[in-house]
C-alpha cells in the first residue's frame, strides 16, 4: 500500500501573509499577538490544504517566522552571548535580534551570519557554537505546533533538522570542528524526540540533507550510531530520516540502512543514483521523492508510476524530492502566465495533487482521466513552437573561445582605467539599488495596472533618479549608480525584457525572513530583442560629472534564480543568456557608460554538492560570465558582485572571471573570508562589504575602518574599494544615508593616514 507524505511545505502564505505581518510587526504597527494570530492561521491553512489534497502524513514544525536553522538553534539554546539572552525560552525579541541584528538602548548586537542553504537561493542563519557549548531545550515550538495541529484534528509528523546537519551548518568561534560537539548535542535531541513521542507523534522526521555531501570516514563512522541513539529515545514514535538535493554515497547509504531508524527518504529527482539502493533497503519503509520539489514543471506521472512499480514494496511512501519550501503555493491563484504554458506547470498544491493521482492509480486503479490529461500536457510542451528559436541555437553553436577573452590582461587594463577615471585610494561605491520606498512600489503597481500613464510614470522615475544622483553627490561617493527605481527584482526585471521567459503573478518563494522573490520561468530559447538598461544608465550619466556604474544581472544568476526549463542542459540555457547580456554590455559601452557591473551572487550557490562535479560546472559557469563581459575595450571597467555564500573553495574560479573589480559580502562574518587571501593572492581589485545591509543596524565609522584595515592586511590597499555588502533596496532612506555617510568618512580617513 502506498501512502503520500509531505516532508515540508511553504510557510509565507499563498498571498505572502507572513511577509506582510512580519514587516508590520518590525515597524511596531502590530503587536506580537497579532503576528502570532497570522502564523496560526497559516499553519492551519497548510495542514488543511495537505489533507484536502490526499496527503496521508502531514508535516508540522515546518513553519518558521524567519528560518528553520535559526529555529533549531533556539530550540537547542544556541544563542551567542552578545544577545544578552536570559537563558529561559528564547522569545521573539532575541530571535529577531539574531536574525536581523539589534540597535536599541537595551541591545546593540550584529546579526548572525547568513549564507545559502546548499545549492538553493534560500538563505539560512549560521549558528555560532562555542567549544564548551551548553545545549538545552530552550523553545517549545515543535511541541506547541504538533499539539496545535492535533487539536485541529491533524496528527502530524514533526520535522527536526538532524544533529549532524545542524552541526555541519554551524560554525565555532575558535575554528574547531563542530562535529566534536556531537556527544553534547545528542542528549538534547533525545529529550526532544522523547517529548514529541510522549505527546503522541506517530512519526518524527529527522532532516539530514548534509549527508549527501562529500563526507570523510570519521564522519561516516558516526552516522549509524547517531541514528541509533535518536531511535533509542523515540518510544512509540517512528523515525523518518530524509536526505535530498543529491544522491547519497554508497558508504553513507549503508550506514543509514544498517541503523535502527524506521524509514528513509531518498531524492529520486536530483539524486538519480539513489535508485540503485532501493532493492537493498532492509526492514525500513522507503520514501520515494518522485515529484520535483525545486521546479514547477508538471511531472510525467506515467513515468513516475513506472518507476514506483519497478520498486514496489508492501508499504511505501511517495513524496516530493525535497521540502516544497522552494516552490510557490498554488497555480490556481495564477493570473499572469499564458494559458498554454500554465498547462505545463505545477506549484506546491498541484504537486500534492500529483502525489494523490499516483497513489490512487497504483492502489486502486483510479484517476485514469487525470493521467490521460497529464500525458496530453507533457506532449503539448515537448511539441510547442514557443520553445525553439533556431537563430538562438545557431548563435550558441557558433560560440568561439575568442568571445570569452578581454583585449588585454588586467595589469594593462588597470593602468588605462586609472589614468581615465582618476579615482582616489579606497574609492567608494554602492552595489546598485537604493531604497524602494512605498511611493516607488505604489507607482510601479499603478503603472502595471494601467492606473498611471507611461509619461507620468517616466517622470516619476526621472525625479527619483535625479534625487538619488544628488544624494550620492552630496555624500561624495566616488562611483555612483542610478538607483534602479524602475526595477522590481534583479532577475525579473531583465527576464521581462528577454524572449524565452514568462512571469507569474503568484509564484513567490521565500529567500530569507520576509524577503520573497518571484522567480521568472525560462520556458524556451533566450534572446534579447532590444536594449534593456541603456536608457536609464545614460540618463543618469547625463546628470553628473561623476562616473555612473551601469548594473546588470549575470547569466549564472539569471539561470539559478529562475525556474529553468528541464528539457535541455542548464549549460546550454546559460550560454543563451550570456549572449543576451553580452549584447547589453556592448550597447552600454556604445552609449558612453564605461563602468559596468555584472552581478553574479549565484555563482557559488550553483556549485554542485559533490566535489567531483565541480570542475565541469565551474568551467561552463565562468565561461558564461566571460562571454557576457569580454566584448568591451580596455577602457571599460567590468565589476561583479557576490554575496551570502562560502567562497573560499572557488576563489581561483572567481579570479578566473577576470572582472576588473569584485565586490563581495564579508561584513556579517567580520571579514572572515579575507583570510583566504593569505594563501591566494587575488590579482584584481576587490570591494569587501563594510556593513550588513540586511540589518537595520548602522555600524560606526570605527567599525568600518576596522574592517577595512583588516582587509588591507591581506589585500594591497591600492586595490581595495569601499562599499556596502549588497544592494540597498530593502532599507529606508534615513539609515541608508547615515550608513553611507559613515562609510565615505571611513574611507576618507584611511586615505589621509
Amino acid at each position: 500500500m502506498i501512502k503520500s507524505i509531505t516532508i515540508g511545505y511553504p510557510r509565507i502564505g499563498p498571498k505572502r501573509e507572513l511577509k506582510k505581518a512580519l514587516e508590520k510587526f518590525w515597524k511596531s504597527e502590530i503587536k506580537e499577538d497579532e503576528l502570532q494570530k497570522v502564523a496560526k492561521e497559516l499553519r492551519e491553512y497548510n495542514w488543511k490544504t495537505q489533507k484536502e489534497n490526499g496527503i496521508d502524513l502531514i508535516s508540522s514544525n515546518d513553519f518558521s517566522f524567519y528560518d528553520q536553522v535559526l529555529d533549531m538553534a533556539c530550540l537547542l539554546g544556541v544563542v551567542p552571548d552578545r544577545y544578552k539572552w536570559d537563558g529561559k525560552n528564547v522569545n521573539l525579541e532575541t530571535y529577531f535580534a539574531m536574525a536581523r541584528g539589534s540597535q536599541t538602548s537595551n541591545l546593540d548586537a550584529s546579526a548572525l551570519e547568513m549564507t545559502k542553504w546548499f545549492d538553493t537561493n534560500y538563505h539560512y542563519l549560521v549558528p555560532e557554537l562555542k567549544k564548551n557549548q551548553v545545549f538545552k531545550i530552550s523553545s517549545t515550538k515543535p511541541f506547541d505546533e504538533f499539539n496545535e495541529a492535533k487539536q485541529k484534528g491533524y496528527n502530524t509528523k514533526p520535522i527536526l533538522i538532524g544533529p549532524l546537519t545542524f552541526l555541519f551548518l554551524s560554525k565555532t568561534e575558535d575554528g574547531s570542528k563542530t562535529i566534536n560537539l556531537l556527544d553534547k548535542i545528542l542528549p538534547i535531541y533525545k529529550e526532544i524526540i522523547k517529548k514529541l513521542s510522549s505527546e503522541g507523534a506517530e512519526w518524527i522526521q529527522i532532516d539530514e540533507p548534509y549527508l549527501v555531501k562529500d563526507l570523510d570516514n570519521e564522519v561516516i563512522s558516526k552516522i549509524k550510531s547517531t541514528l541509533n541513539e535518536l531511535k533509542s529515545a523515540s518510544g512509540n514514535s517512528k523515525l523518518l530520516v530524509t536526505s535530498y538535493f543529491e544522491s547519497l554515497d554508497k558508504k553513507v547509504f549503508d550506514e543509514i540502512n544498517n541503523s535502527s531508524i524506521d524509514a528513509i527518504h531518498l531524492d529520486l529527482v536530483r539524486g538519480a543514483k539513489n535508485i540503485e539502493y532501493l532493492k537493498n533497503i532492509k526492514n525500513k519503509i522507503i520514501s520515494l521523492g518522485v515529484v520535483d520539489g525545486r521546479n514547477i514543471w508538471k511531472s510525467n506521472l506515467n513515468e513516475k508510476i513506472n518507476l514506483i512499480n519497478n520498486n514496489k514494496k508492501d508499504e511505501l511512501f511517495i513524496s516530493s524530492s525535497c521540502p516544497l519550501l522552494h516552490t510557490p503555493y498554488d497555480l490556481d491563484l495564477e493570473t499572469k502566465v499564458p494559458k498554454v504554458i500554465r498547462t505545463w506547470l505545477a506549484f506546491s498544491k498541484q504537486k500534492l495533487e500529483e502525489l494523490n493521482t499516483i497513489k490512487d492509480f497504483i492502489n486502486h486503479g483510479k484517476s485514469q482521466d487525470k493521467l490521460a490529461k497529464n500525458k496530453e500536457d507533457i506532449l503539448s510542451r515537448s511539441q510547442s513552437t514557443l520553445i525553439h528559436d533556431n537563430e538562438v541555437k545557431t548563435r550558441v553553436k557558433n560560440i568561439s573561445a575568442e568571445l570569452s577573452k578581454r583585449q588585454s590582461g588586467f595589469e594593462q587594463r588597470s593602468k588605462v582605467q586609472k589614468d581615465l577615471f582618476k579615482l582616489p585610494d579606497y574609492p567608494t561605491t554602492t552595489i546598485g539599488s537604493f531604497p524602494q520606498t512605498l511611493d516607488v512600489r505604489q507607482a510601479r503597481a499603478k503603472f502595471k495596472k494601467g492606473e498611471l500613464e507611461k509619461c507620468a510614470y517616466d517622470n516619476f522615475l526621472k525625479e527619483k533618479t535625479i534625487d538619488a544622483i544628488k544624494k550620492q553627490e552630496e555624500l561624495d561617493i566616488d562611483v555612483i549608480v542610478h538607483g534602479e527605481f524602475e526595477r522590481n527584482d534583479m532577475v525579473e526585471y531583465f527576464g521581462e525584457q528577454l524572449s524565452g521567459f514568462t512571469f507569474t503573478s503568484s509564484g513567490f518563494v521565500q529567500s530569507y525572513g520576509s524577503r520573497c522573490v518571484k522567480p521568472p520561468v525560462i520556458f524556451g530559447d533566450v534572446s534579447r530583442p532590444k536594449p534593456m538598461t541603456v536608457r536609464w544608465s545614460a540618463f543618469a550619466q547625463g546628470l553628473t560629472n561623476k562616473k555612473v556604474k551601469a548594473m546588470l544581472t549575470g547569466p549564472v544568476t539569471m539561470l539559478k534564480w529562475s525556474f529553468v526549463r528541464d528539457d535541455q542542459t542548464v549549460n546550454t540555457t546559460c550560454k543563451q543568456i550570456s549572449l543576451a547580456i553580452r549584447d547589453e554590455v556592448r550597447d552600454l559601452e556604445k552609449s558612453g557608460i564605461d563602468i559596468i557591473q555584472i552581478d553574479e551572487p549565484a555563482l557559488r550557490e550553483g556549485l554542485p554538492l559533490k566535489r567531483n562535479d565541480w570542475s565541469n560546472y565551474l568551467k561552463w559557469s565562468v565561461n558564461a560570465f566571460k562571454i557576457s563581459s569580454s566584448g568591451v575595450k580596455d577602457e571599460t571597467q567590468i565589476h561583479t558582485h557576490m554575496c551570502y555564500a562560502e567562497f573560499e573553495d572557488i576563489i581561483d574560479s572567481i579570479a578566473a572571471l577576470d572582472a576588473d573589480v569584485i565586490s563581495i559580502e564579508t561584513s556579517r562574518s567580520r571579514m572572515e573570508l579575507l583570510t583566504t587571501f593569505e594563501k591566494f593572492k587575488y590579482p584584481n581589485e576587490i570591494g569587501p562589504g563594510v556593513y550588513d545591509i540586511h540589518s537595520p543596524r548602522v555600524p560606526s565609522k570605527d567599525e568600518m575602518k576596522e574592517l577595512l584595515l583588516k582587509a588591507s592586511k591581506f589585500i594591497d590597499p591600492k586595490k581595495i574599494w569601499v562599499n556596502p555588502d549588497c544592494g540597498l533596496k530593502t532599507r529606508g532612506w534615513p539609515e541608508t544615508l547615515g550608513a553611507l555617510k559613515t562609510m565615505v568618512d571611513a574611507a576618507k580617513e584611511l586615505r589621509s593616514t
